[in-house]
C-alpha cells in the first residue's frame, strides 16, 4: 500500500510540473509577441522620421532589422551571419556568426541614434534596453538628420552600405558636408567661414547688403578727404569745381 501512495505521488508531482510548464509556455509565448508588436511599433515611428515609403516594413520579420541596419550606414546583408548561426546544416563559425551580428546591428542603432540626434553613449541604452531606446527615438521630438556623414569604414569597407533600395532614403555620403539644422544661410551672420577668410562684420540695421568681394582682389583704400577730387580723364567733361587756395 506505501508503494502505491508513492507511485501515486510521483505521477501527480510530474503531472503538475507539465502543467506549471504548459502555462509557463503560454505565458512567454503571449509575452514575445507582445514585445514584437510594441517593438514593431516603435520602429514604424523611427521609421517615419528617417523617410521610409511603406509602414508594412517595420512589420515583417527580420526585413526590418535590415532596413533598420540601411538605416545605420551597415551592409544590412551581414544580418545573415545571425542566421545562419542557428541552421546546424550551415553552422560554419557557430555562435560567433551571431555575436558579429549582433555587434552590426549596435553599430546601427549608434548612427540612428547620430542621426536623430542623439549622443553616442546612447547606444549604451539600446544594448541594454533595445525596446526603450526604440520607444524614445520614437515618441520624441527628435528629427531626422540626413546631412550626418556614413563614416569612411562605411564607404570603403565591406561592412558599409552601397545598395539602393527602393522606398528608403539613402544617407550622406562619407565626407559629405553641409549646413545642418539650425545654420543660418548664406551670406548671413552665423554661417561658417571658409578657411583663411576674414570674419564679416554683423550689418547695421537698414543697411543695404554688401556683394562679397571677389577672390583675390585687392581692398581698395578709402578716399583721403584733404586731397582734392581728380580731374576726369576726358578733357571734354567739365572739370570739378576746385577748392578756394589759402
Amino acid at each position: 500500500m506505501y508503494d502505491d501512495y508513492s507511485s501515486y505521488g510521483d505521477v501527480g508531482g510530474y503531472g503538475a510540473f507539465l502543467a506549471f510548464m504548459a502555462v509557463f509556455g503560454v505565458v512567454m509565448f503571449l509575452l514575445a509577441i507582445a514585445g514584437y508588436v510594441l517593438s514593431a511599433w516603435f520602429m514604424m515611428k523611427v521609421f517615419d522620421k528617417a523617410g521610409v515609403e511603406g509602414k508594412w516594413r517595420a512589420w515583417v520579420p527580420f526585413y526590418n532589422t535590415m532596413v533598420f541596419m540601411k538605416l545605420g550606414d551597415v551592409n544590412p546583408w551581414l544580418l545573415f551571419f545571425a542566421f545562419a548561426s542557428v541552421i546546424p546544416y550551415v553552422n560554419f563559425i557557430g555562435w560567433l556568426g551571431g555575436l558579429f551580428a549582433s555587434v552590426m546591428v549596435i553599430i546601427a542603432a549608434y548612427r540612428v541614434g547620430l542621426k536623430l540626434q542623439k549622443e553616442g553613449a546612447w547606444v549604451v541604452l539600446f544594448i541594454f534596453l533595445p525596446i526603450v531606446w526604440l520607444g524614445i527615438c520614437a515618441f520624441d521630438s527628435s528629427r531626422w538628420n540626413r546631412q550626418v556623414p556614413a563614416p569612411s569604414w562605411a564607404a570603403n569597407g565591406f561592412l558599409g552600405d552601397k545598395q539602393v533600395w527602393s522606398g528608403i532614403p539613402a544617407g550622406a555620403p562619407a565626407g559629405y558636408a553641409q549646413p545642418g539644422y539650425g545654420q543660418a544661410p548664406y551670406g548671413q551672420p552665423g554661417y561658417p567661414q571658409q578657411p583663411g577668410a576674414a570674419p564679416q562684420p554683423p550689418q547695421q540695421p537698414g543697411a543695404a547688403p554688401q556683394s562679397p568681394q571677389q577672390p583675390g582682389a585687392a581692398p581698395q583704400p578709402p578716399a583721403d578727404p584733404n586731397q582734392p577730387p581728380q580731374p576726369p580723364a576726358d578733357p571734354d567733361q567739365p572739370r570739378p569745381p576746385q577748392p578756394p587756395q589759402v
